[in-house]
């Protein structure tokens, strides 16, 4: 009996032993993210928010969540991965059909592994397993400490009989807790990017997506912000504010389910992409990358644009290059008498860079305008008569840098390149071509124009060797898609995307630090996955300074201004300081005419250039706070503090569009050191104008932030530029 007794009890321990609870902490400064296995060896997700100081504590958590299997009101475990076929019967991050036809997948938890890369960086890599097959999925997870930032995507691989086809294959699922849920996205068109709406989280599946295989972010945006409980404001709530790396085709969905729960699915859009994966071979996700901030949506953009600048926008952390560009100038229209003249602009308004843009290359069907040309990519010999070899030593001669526009991932059905490889381009075998903007996409799917796109930045910069600005551009959809080389066309949305990566991955192993504008039809690629390889983006072709001012606005929320190109345009009706002083937020560069500028305009914006070069640093590197929303309010203002708190740049704008009495409320700064003190003067005047700001009164940090200061922003005083300085 005792035998018996003792035999049982050693079993007991073993099965215990076996399948004891398994708590995972992926941990930043002040969050944490609970991962953590029940008794059938399920990996949950089980809490997401604020730190406990007691991490003995998080097990607790679980012991609180109310799921009963076969339940008729809560029927859904809260996986860290939900995998289709088995018990969980909402919307599952991984789809698999596998060698023997079987659509089920069961993961539970096998191993997990730990690893410092550096002080500030963890990786925590959780193995999945289904027993019934050779077939895992590992979860990785990459914190960075101090922005509280994570990094999640997936990795999938099998050694199944046959092949196994991934039908969905998402980069992450996050499971949230709370009474109520609100999503802030964004909805866009060309010229009309990132307009915002905030709503509440009903039941059924909330889904943000894209199917255009470039430009993916021409109608949504593939960045996001949760709040729980409530609308988060600027400086209160709690929040998850999140961004997918990937440059194609995205989908988002947003599931709530049990009152009390939202589920968060990320990653690659499976619209006809289903990927067939050999034994032995690795399928790996996007990053999606997130944060969570229990302050507000301002810390929240702050997190993310830290973790931007630090880890992967490419030279986060440098400089940057002020650019007069000859678009608005010239158009198609121009030769190298103007191109010279307009070197010699460049040094005289006193920016970095002249960038030639559209229009200066083909030769049998010359680019002279949107029609023809594109692919081509021949100096015009009509139009550059020396080269644009010649305009890049002209340039250098004037103490300018030369830059360029291309557009390598196109083609025109009127070029050489589509006569010679009709091979190489997305289309349909025996369907009308269809055209956006005149032109088709090119099959970056088939490695031999892959090679294409290398060798023609590659040539540029042999024919220019003090190249130093690229303007990449994208302006068509994929429609018709259908690679011609392609064995599986399944994986053509996937491969396109991976072609590019390819491409751009040789040209930075040879053009490591040269910068790169990310152009696409204006802001349609707006993505941490291209990000990577290029130092700015282009927002939106709309370059009304009034209407850029929202534009812009939104896109700091997900990404450091220091990536945001700003240019001064003849667009808009708004003078030539306000224009100026919207620009200022971010990489100032110009679309202007100098020539025909007045005297006090051209001094102003000589001046200008001037100005910003002496506080650039503090909007590219400093801590970004929105103080007034020019949604509802009058005024917008929005500040730059540096890292040793003792200087900040604060914008604000006159937006009201409706008569107003003028009278307006001090607005309270933020970021400031409460125990300075700081002399607060206006900047960037027009010539002959006068401030009525006097920089002499000293005000503390504690009273700047809890009053607060009134900019006299009004409809004679549309734009105002502020620079606060420490005093001790």
């Amino acid at each position: 009996m005792n035998q018996r007794f003792l035999l049982s009890f050693l079993f007991s321990l073993l099965v215990m032993n076996t399948f004891a609870q398994q708590t995972i902490s992926i941990v930043t400064k002040n969050n944490v993210l609970v991962l953590e296995t029940d008794k059938d060896n399920s990996l949950l997700s089980t809490y997401v928010g604020k730190k406990l100081a007691n991490v003995s504590e998080y097990p607790l958590v679980q012991t609180l969540d109310k799921y009963r299997p076969g339940s008729d009101d809560l029927f859904n475990k809260r996986e860290a991965y939900i995998a289709s076929g088995s018990i969980n019967l909402l919307e599952p991050a991984l789809t698999v059909t596998h060698g023997d036809g079987n659509k089920s997948t069961v993961l539970t938890f096998s191993s997990v592994e730990e690893k410092q890369l550096d002080g500030n960086r963890k990786l925590t890599s959780v193995v999945l397993k289904d027993l019934k097959y050779k077939f895992e999925v590992v979860l990785q997870y990459l914190a960075y400490y101090n922005e509280d930032v994570i990094e999640q995507w997936t990795e999938i691989k099998h050694q199944e009989k046959g092949t196994v086809v991934l039908n969905k294959y998402a980069s992450a699922n996050l499971t949230l807790s709370g009474r109520k849920f609100f999503l802030k996205n964004h909805y866009s068109g060309a010229t009309r990017e990132m307009r915002s709406e905030e709503q509440q989280l009903l039941h059924g599946i909330k889904t943000i997506d894209s199917k255009l295989g470039t430009r993916a972010n021409l109608l949504h945006s593939s960045s996001f912000m949760v709040s729980i409980d409530e609308p988060a404001t600027e400086d209160s709530g709690d929040v998850i504010a999140g961004s997918l790396a990937w440059s194609g085709n995205f989908k988002l969905d947003f599931e709530t389910f049990d009152e009390y729960y939202l589920r968060i699915t990320a990653g690659i859009n499976n619209f006809s992409s289903n990927y067939t994966l050999k034994a032995g071979e690795r399928f790996v996700t996007p990053h999606f990358v997130y944060t969570y901030s229990s302050a507000g949506k301002g810390l929240a953009s702050r997190n993310l644009q830290d973790w931007a600048r630090n880890y992967q926008l490419l030279d986060g952390k440098g400089e940057r290059l002020t650019i007069l560009n000859n678009w608005e100038t010239t158009y198609f229209d121009f030769n190298d008498e103007k191109l010279n003249e307009l070197t010699k602009d460049t040094k005289k308004l006193g920016v970095d860079v002249f960038l030639l843009d559209d229009g200066w290359f083909g030769n049998k069907y010359p680019r002279n305008g949107s029609t023809s040309g594109l692919g081509d990519w021949q100096y015009n010999k009509q139009k550059l008569k020396n080269g644009i070899g010649s305009l890049g030593k002209e340039a250098t001669a004037n103490g300018v840098k030369f830059g360029i526009w291309l557009e390598p991932e196109m083609v025109n059905p009127k070029s050489e390149l589509y006569e010679n490889h009709p091979d190489w381009i997305i289309r349909q075998p025996d369907r009308k071509e269809f055209y956006m903007r005149n032109q088709l996409v090119l099959d970056l799917t088939n490695p031999k124009v892959q090679d294409f796109l290398y060798e023609t930045v590659d040539n540029v910069f042999k024919e220019v060797p003090e190249l130093a600005f690229i303007k990449w551009d994208c302006n068509s959809l994929i429609y018709n898609a259908n690679s011609p080389t392609l064995k599986n066309q399944d994986h053509f949305y996937i491969d396109y995307v991976n072609g590019l990566n390819n491409v751009l991955e040789r040209i930075r192993k040879k053009y490591p630090k040269v910068p790169m504008m990310l152009c696409a039809g204006g802001g349609s690629r707006v993505d941490y996955g291209a990000l990577k390889y290029f130092t700015e983006f282009w927002p939106s072709d709309n370059t009304n300074a009034y209407d850029r001012i929202f534009i812009q606005w939104e896109y700091s929320y997900y990404f450091p201004s220091i990536a945001v190109d700003n240019h001064i345009t003849d667009m808009g009706n708004q003078p030539i300081k306000f224009k100026t002083d919207v620009a200022m937020m971010g990489k100032l560069g110009y679309d202007v005419k100098v020539n025909e500028l007045s005297k006090n305009d051209l001094l102003f914006s000589q001046q200008a250039v001037q100005t910003y070069n002496s506080f650039k640093d503090i909007v590219w590197h400093g801590q970004q706070y929105r103080l007034q929303d020019p949604y509802e309010n009058k005024v917008a203002s929005i500040a730059y503090v540096n890292d040793a708190k003792d200087e900040a740049i604060v914008f604000n704008y006159y937006v009201a569009t409706l008569f107003t009495n003028g009278v307006s409320l001090p607005i309270p700064l933020k970021g400031l050191d409460a125990t300075k003190n700081y002399r607060i003067e206006e900047i960037n005047l027009y010539p002959g104008a006068k401030s009525p700001i006097d920089n002499n009164k000293i005000y503390s940090g504690d009273f700047l932030m809890k009053v607060g200061f009134n900019p006299q922003a009004s409809g004679n005083r549309t734009s105002v530029v502020l620079r606060v300085k420490a005093t001790n």
